[in-house]
Parts: structure tokens; sequence; C-alpha cells
């Protein structure tokens, strides 16, 4: 599959993507995609949350690709079973956050807990890092696994986003496109 050949939903984490993250930067140059937009970046619901992407992927005029980043993952596993049967064909995962233990998280991202762990019913590509301070390498391999997702060891890359030094990352592009070539 290419890019042309689908509709992209890029989905942010908690406070959205931006204008350096990579995930701002490929919806603005991938013709295809467009950011799932949310009311309240600062404060998640999940109900609200993924209400927002079931409607973003029921309204696809094209099979879709989820590319989900943080608790935009989360939310995209919960909201899944709610997808048309074959519509999403595939979906990038980066940097799942462990809202279930990882300390100190706002009553609002715990409120995404407990994450499903049904088999996901479209192909997924799972990326983590081994010292992102959200979730242990271990953890996000255990859910992937659960998710039937392949997971992807992205070494020490914090929790690949701007802070990590991941602005346009190059290289989540080239799995990206590796992974549609593969749908």
């Amino acid at each position: 599959m290419k890019t042309a050949d689908c509709d992209i939903l890029v989905i942010p984490g908690l406070r959205g993507s931006e204008e350096e993250h990579w995930q701002a930067r490929w919806a603005s140059r991938l013709a295809t995609a467009r950011i799932v937009e949310q009311d309240d970046w600062h404060s998640p619901a999940p109900g609200p949350w993924c209400g927002r992407i079931v409607e973003a992927v029921a309204a696809a005029t094209r099979p879709v690709v989820l590319i989900a980043h943080s608790l935009g993952v989360v939310a995209s596993v919960e909201a899944a079973p709610r997808f048309a049967p074959g519509v999403v064909r595939g979906a990038l995962f980066v940097a799942f956050p462990d809202v279930e233990e990882t300390p100190n998280l706002p009553e609002s991202v715990r409120a995404f807990a407990p994450v499903p762990r049904d088999p996901l019913s479209f192909p997924s590509l799972t990326v983590a890092s081994r010292n992102d301070p959200y979730c242990s390498y271990e953890r996000a391999e255990d859910f992937a696994h659960a998710w039937g997702s392949l997971i992807v060891d992205a070494g020490e890359a914090g929790h690949i986003n701007v802070a990590s030094g991941h602005g346009p990352w190059p290289e989540g592009l080239m799995r990206l496109a590796g992974f549609l070539k593969n749908l």
C-alpha cells in the first residue's frame, strides 16, 4: 500500500503534537494525512478522545492507517473495537505509555486504564524505546504481543518526541514506508 492509497489518521497524545514534532511534520507533508483533533489536548477524557478517533475512521473515504503516539496509542487501542470491520488496514504505534503503572501521571491520563489487551483486527507495528520515561520496554513489548503487534526496539530513544531529539524522525518515516509496503 502507498500513502496515496489510504487515509492516514495521525493521533497525537497528551498536549497534542507541537509544530516540530514528527507527527505534525508528517501530517503536513503526507498528502493523505490529517491529525485527529481533540477538544482538549491538556485534559483528556477516554470517551471523547476515543469517540473522535471512531468518527475520523468512519468518515474516511479510503482504507485507513493510524499513526499514534503516546496516549494516542492507548486511545486508538481502546477505540479499535468500535471500528467498522476492514476499514483500518494497519497502525503504527509509537511510544506506548504505561497508564497503569507509570507513577505521577495526571488523573485524566490514568482514566485511560486499564489498557485493552485484546488482539487487534488489523496489523500493527509498535515502536518502543529502552529508556522511555513513561513505559519500560518490557511492558511495551508485553502489550504489543497481546495486541498481535510487531515490536521494534528503538534503542535508547526516550519518548520519541521533540524533547528526546526526534523532530523530523526520518527513521520512523522509513519504518512507516516499510510497514505500508507489506499491507
